[in-house]
């Protein structure tokens, strides 16, 4: 990234030194660090908490949900998120309320016991996961905790960096894949049907290799333009790889945080393998929430209008920030960023080696930001220039002050790498 720090870079620092001694007497006390949903956004559901109510506990098979058993879900849980995902209900499996627990177990069943069609337990040799980058921090620290080597590889507008993909996955060790394919954390990419259709096809050296799909924002829309999930499931049973894809996700940022359903999906094969080792686990999930959950939401259209609320919420949110950046940024040719279209985050890139420099000012003016590096394996940005802003959980005025700051924050940054400031 080329800088444009003119036409006068002394003024311009000695106008941002003195912002920024003016904000440090605001005394700010503010989170930017996580992609929470605001107590705002979890009021939305709160009439979810007196269902099922009039002891109306009976699922559309009869069963009562307050019961044993029931292993795979509700089936009305199962239709309704499944047409969420595009996935047949039949193929999914409705759990409790984390999906990041069932990537977890899938790891370790895979690690333990292999994969359904697998030769071996991942554990028995070296096992690598693709990590497309910037990405998911509590994705690489899955991998890093189960002594999992990462490959980063890079991000584009339409999903990864299918050559340097494909090149990676022609390794045998190459076990899986993570991916979020709409609405990409951080960068708000969405992935293309060509490169979805490249990752079903492509050639593995693993014949065990996973897509550990993670649709954590499939209907979490901060525009009219809505984008479908994509069928990868099809697309890896017509290349011959039915087996290929895990998906994942949950309500966690639907309906409430702490409280709501996560879901796997994948083949007949795969929800075998999946529901034959939670048996072992649990003699059944919370049935009592999957029922709350569709008397609530009801259908598609439902979660749509319900979706729609948590959108007036965040788009103001989006809008405030991406103005101060615009406000104090626009033109300067010391960052870049996307205004995404959905998703929890927005994704700075700035001059090379000032990342860790901007959370550390704004640490000065009572502003927490993602630490720095986050947004890579080991937490280790080699280029120290990627920042995520989640603006999701202050109030808009706390987002507007904060996003002010960052700027001032990034602007100071830039400065001082340009010896400016």
């Amino acid at each position: 990234m080329s800088a444009i720090l003119a036409p006068a870079p002394e003024v311009l620092a000695a106008e941002a030194r003195a912002a920024y001694a003016t904000l440090q007497k605001a005394g700010l006390k503010l989170d930017m660090t996580r992609g929470k949903p605001s107590a705002e956004q979890l009021d939305l559901a709160e009439g979810m908490l007196a269902l099922p109510g009039n002891r109306d506990h009976f699922a559309e098979d009869g069963q009562d949900v307050r019961n044993y058993g029931g292993l795979q879900g509700l089936p009305e849980a199962r239709r309704l998120f499944g047409a969420m995902l595009g996935v047949p209900a039949d193929q999914v499996v409705v759990a409790e309320n984390s999906s990041l627990a069932i990537m977890h177990d899938c790891i370790v069943l895979a690690l333990l016991k292999g994969v359904a069609g697998g030769a071996a337990p991942w554990s028995q040799g070296d096992a690598a996961f693709i990590c497309p980058v910037p990405g998911y921090d509590r994705h690489f620290a899955l991998c890093e905790g189960f002594g999992i080597r990462m490959i980063p590889v890079p991000m584009r507008d339409d999903g990864p960096d299918m050559d340097a993909v494909e090149a990676a996955a022609a390794d045998p060790a190459v076990k899986g894949m993570w991916c979020v394919p709409t609405y990409s954390n951080p960068t708000g990419a969405t992935y293309s049907e060509a490169v979805a259709r490249r990752l079903a096809s492509m050639r593995t050296g693993a014949a065990d290799f996973r897509l550990f799909w993670d649709n954590a924002y499939a209907v979490h829309h901060l525009t009219d333009s809505q984008p479908a999930p994509l069928d990868i499931l099809s697309m890896c049973a017509a290349a011959g790889h039915a087996e290929r894809a895990f998906i994942f996700a949950s309500t966690s940022k639907i309906t409430l945080a702490g409280a709501g359903l996560a879901f796997f999906g994948g083949s007949p094969a795969n929800v075998r393998w999946y529901l034959e080792q939670a048996g072992r686990r649990t003699v059944g999930p919370d049935k009592l929430n999957q029922l709350r959950h569709t008397r609530f939401l009801r259908d598609l259209d439902g979660l749509k209008r319900h979706m729609a609320g948590h959108r007036r919420l965040l788009a103001p949110k989006f809008d405030a920030t991406i103005a101060a950046l615009e406000q104090r940024l626009g033109g300067l040719g010391v960052a870049r960023w996307l205004r995404p279209e959905g998703g929890y985050f927005i994704t700075v890139e700035m001059l090379e080696g000032s990342a860790r420099r901007v959370v550390e000012l704004a640490r000065g003016l009572g502003i927490a930001l993602t630490p720095a590096g986050a947004t890579w394996p080991q937490g280790r940005d080699p280029n120290d220039n990627i920042l995520r802003l989640a603006p999701s959980f202050p109030t808009l005025a706390d987002v507007r002050a904060a996003a002010e700051g960052i700027a001032l924050c990034m602007l100071l940054a830039a400065l001082e790498a340009r010896g400016a400031a």
